[in-house]
């Protein structure tokens, strides 16, 4: 793993800090706390434009979005 210092010159031991913080998220795994929900079960896939009225209304209910 290489870290590239874009901006400001940080000590040794801040950068250090940063190594050290990283490596425990990224061995601490996915958060326990939000389950992992597929795409098909999105909220947002919940949401949806009514049905237009009328005689092109079973034609307009198969469009996408």
């Amino acid at each position: 793993m290489t870290i590239d210092v874009v901006r400001g010159d940080p000590s040794a031991e801040e950068l250090a800090a940063v190594v050290v913080l990283l490596c425990a998220t990224a061995a601490a795994g996915p958060a326990e706390g939000r389950p992992q929900t597929s795409v098909w079960a999105a909220p947002h896939r919940l949401v949806r434009t009514p049905h237009a009225y009328g005689r092109v209304g079973w034609r307009t209910s198969s469009l996408p979005q």
